[in-house]
């Protein structure tokens, strides 16, 4: 859909479509393109189907009680959709979509599943989610420009050196290897040219090919 979105955004293929929308002048005119983006997404839900594989690696990962969360560009309905259409039962959470930002790339919102999932680590002192993310913390330590706050020295951080970030674009695999997750790049026509990519670490074609990878631990 992205260009499809930057069509009727009138944007080239080098403008990322979130940052030009928070870039209009007026929040009257981010709204209006944002609705542009939704009504395009609106459309494509109502085609979507599963990726191949896809229910088969979810009831892999609820069998062995592993937790799943979402990260996404997309608005709320059409992973509702998604997860309603397909997955009626998987318990996915939390789900970080467009509202959360900042938006893939930045790690951010990978940081925030860890952090909800209690996975933490001492800083070295460098930007990071703290264990204690809240407006106090903000206020006193203020934020790096990525969205990240500054963290001190020895301070439990989010980690998610545990986690696997898999999806199919470039701000996908570059927020999980900003954040310090594992990825893994579902490839295909279009993103072909990711396979090599520094920040792909594996690649599949098929999400069910994940459980041999999880199961023999070859990732």
């Amino acid at each position: 859909m992205f260009a499809e979105m930057r069509n009727a955004l009138n944007i080239t293929k080098a403008t990322d479509i979130l940052d030009h929308v928070y870039s209009l002048p007026t929040e009257e005119k981010q709204q209006e393109a944002m609705e542009m983006i939704r009504n395009i997404e609106r459309t494509a839900m109502l085609k979507q189907v599963a990726q191949p594989g896809l229910v088969t690696l979810m009831d892999y990962l609820d069998s062995r009680g592993i937790r799943k969360g979402i990260c996404t560009r997309n608005f709320d309905a059409p992973v509702n959709n998604l997860l309603n259409k397909f997955l009626a039962g998987s318990v996915f959470g939390p789900i970080v979509t467009r509202d959360f930002r900042p938006p893939k790339p930045d790690p951010a919102g990978i940081l925030h599943i860890a952090r909800s999932w209690n996975l933490f680590r001492e800083s070295t002192g460098e930007a990071g989610v703290p264990a204690q993310e809240e407006q106090q913390h903000a206020e006193a330590s203020g934020k790096e420009e990525e969205g990240l706050f500054k963290t001190a020295p020895g301070e439990p951080v989010a980690d998610a050196s545990a986690l696997i970030m898999v999806g199919d674009s470039v701000d996908d695999i570059t927020a999980g290897r900003r954040a310090g997750a594992k990825t893994v790049l579902l490839v295909n026509d279009v993103n072909r040219h990711l396979a090599d990519h520094e920040h792909t670490d594996l690649v599949i074609s098929r999400l069910d090919e994940l459980i041999d990878v999880l199961e023999n631990g070859r990732l």
